[in-house]
């Protein structure tokens, strides 16, 4: 269930924004650290001035890696928006303690599964998320898209998967005693291919 892990382009651009401020935190605290020796070593003012290393290199170059950072994750945050161009749309309606999946099967009637949603692969759907009770959040670490389940309004998430396989989702969201075992599944499956055999129990809605 590791974020680090993407199986999507979601979690692709999430992991990659992640890399890019871990990367970028780092250089600018190992610039700082460099900054702070040659202080004490007090060969900062004899090597272009208190002005080149407090405002040049100590605050330019801190805000130039801060305002790329910035930009990087708008932009991730631009690619990741939902958008009205006939992607796969699927329900998540969250309740103590459990997952309730609306989806279409096989031959385009709605199947509701509990905690267990059916997805194709390497096809972008939207998930509508809401919750009957309490405030619950809705994440697929290896596909991204954490978003709140919240009472009385539908969020919707953007998320693909792009090869079958059975990944791990979790409520994310403190909801009381039952929280720990909030689990669920998502089989993803070849496009065409619906797991029929995986259906036992099922309600099937016209």
């Amino acid at each position: 269930m590791s974020t680090l892990d993407p199986a999507g382009p979601v979690s692709e651009l999430v992991a990659g924004l992640w890399w890019a401020m871990l990367i970028g935190a780092a250089v600018i605290t190992a610039f700082v650290w460099v900054l702070l020796g040659l202080a004490w070593r007090g060969n900062a003012s004899r090597a272009g001035g208190e002005r080149l290393w407090i405002w040049g290199l100590g605050v330019g170059f801190t805000l130039s890696v801060l305002v790329v950072l910035v930009g990087y994750g708008i932009w991730v945050g631009e690619r990741i928006l939902t958008r009205d161009d006939g992607a796969l749309r699927v329900q998540a309606q969250a309740r103590k303690w459990q997952w309730e999946f609306t989806q279409p099967g096989p031959d385009g009637t709605a199947i509701v599964t509990r905690d267990v949603l059916y997805v194709p692969a390497g096809r972008p759907f939207d998930i509508e998320i809401t919750s009957s009770d309490v405030i619950h959040s809705f994440w697929v670490p290896r596909l991204g898209g954490k978003m709140d389940a919240v009472p009385g309004r539908v969020n919707v998430a953007r998320l693909q998967a792009d090869v079958p396989e059975v990944l791990e989702g979790l409520c994310a969201e403190f909801c009381g005693i039952g929280h720990n075992v909030m689990r669920f599944s998502v089989v993803v499956y070849p496009e065409g291919a619906f797991p029929e055999p995986d259906l036992a129990g099922a309600e099937v809605t016209p």
